[in-house]
């Protein structure tokens, strides 16, 4: 591209900056809805109204069951209202505080939910290692017994044409560790969940997460996150999409760019503030080795953010302001995509 083709191709995506995304099909996770108690095929029903092209059941709870007949329903329904499906569980990390192991060992889970994934027609199936309680007293110890578990399943991995898809969740780990550990398994069957809100919780600038994780991301979560200085260190709160201060709309006008033809898929979740106190010394036990480029930028974010309160839900509300929540980010979405 010579130079004035680039200035020419650069001044249409300023004026359009979404145009690469036009084509990322939106999807919907369901702990955006977490409440509603629906049944899988109510999920279905309510998400092909919100015009979803992808339906992700983050957790086996959200399917209701997984035998075989009910997953083949499931599948079936999902086809005739023209979703693809992709499948979850949770924490694959057997000295993870979120790992249960009355459900088997990690490797018992992972082939289970992969002939449900495969009986539902989902390319991955979506987990995580665990949560920020993990970075204490070794992320690294939760990283190798990750990667164990995963490469015990590699040939059961490989010979199901699917993919394990390995979430960046609340707050565990930051990109570069999410990134090793996804080397140190397999990027042959291993990738990444690219969860936009989770970074804040790991004190990271999700653009920082997007720019390392983009060439192994499989699908995403996305959400927008406002934070800020407080006299203990910095308040982080997620919000609806566009109600935040990290830079939402250039964040998905990047995912479209690096992540071409990957599902954007709504996890909207609305907190509280939660307080990092990153001015306590013993804080930082569990993040020794963070590295200060990257931590800088999570503070400039907090700089540019101001003090917000968050009104509390009421239980019997919950279900309803969370779709709410859903219904109206992914209303800004499609105005922002065009």
């Amino acid at each position: 591209m010579n130079g004035m083709r680039r200035r020419e191709f650069l001044a249409t995506a300023a004026a359009s900056p979404l145009a690469m995304a036009a084509t990322t099909p939106l999807g919907i996770d369901l702990f955006s809805i977490r409440s509603s108690g629906y049944t899988a095929f109510e999920h279905l029903d309510y998400c092909a109204k919100l015009g979803a092209k992808v339906v992700h059941f983050s957790e086996i709870r959200f399917l209701g069951s997984l035998e075989d007949e009910h997953l083949k329903k499931v599948r079936a329904h999902a086809d005739r209202l023209g979703i693809r499906i992709e499948a979850g569980m949770r924490s694959i990390c057997p000295t993870s505080k979120a790992f249960d192991p009355k459900a088997g060992t990690a490797e018992e889970q992972i082939v289970k939910m992969l002939h449900a994934a495969k009986l539902l027609g989902s390319p991955i199936v979506r987990c995580f290692l665990g949560t920020m309680a993990d970075r204490v007293p070794s992320i690294e110890r939760n990283i190798e017994e990750t990667v164990k578990a995963l490469r015990a399943v590699r040939s059961r991995v490989v010979d199901s044409g699917l993919k394990i898809a390995v979430e960046n969740h609340a707050g565990d780990m930051q990109a570069r560790e999410v990134k090793a550990l996804v080397e140190a398994a397999g990027r042959d069957f291993v990738g990444v969940v690219l969860d936009s809100g989770n970074p804040l919780w790991a004190i990271e600038d999700p653009h920082v997460t997007l720019e390392t994780l983009a060439p192994y991301t499989l699908t995403s979560h996305v959400r927008d996150t406002a934070l800020w200085r407080v006299p203990e260190g910095v308040a982080v709160a997620w919000t609806r999409i566009g109600e935040g201060n990290v830079g939402i709309d250039a964040w998905i006008a990047k995912f479209g760019e690096l992540c071409p033809g990957k599902t954007l898929s709504m996890e909207i979740i609305v907190t509280q503030p939660r307080v990092f106190p990153v001015f306590d010394p013993k804080w930082w036990d569990g993040y020794r080795n963070v590295p200060a480029w990257t931590f800088a930028r999570f503070l400039a974010l907090a700089d540019k953010g101001s003090p917000r309160t968050v009104a509390p839900v009421a239980k019997e509300r919950a279900a309803q302001r969370e779709r709410e929540d859903l219904e109206a980010s992914l209303a800004y979405t499609r105005k922002l995509l065009g």
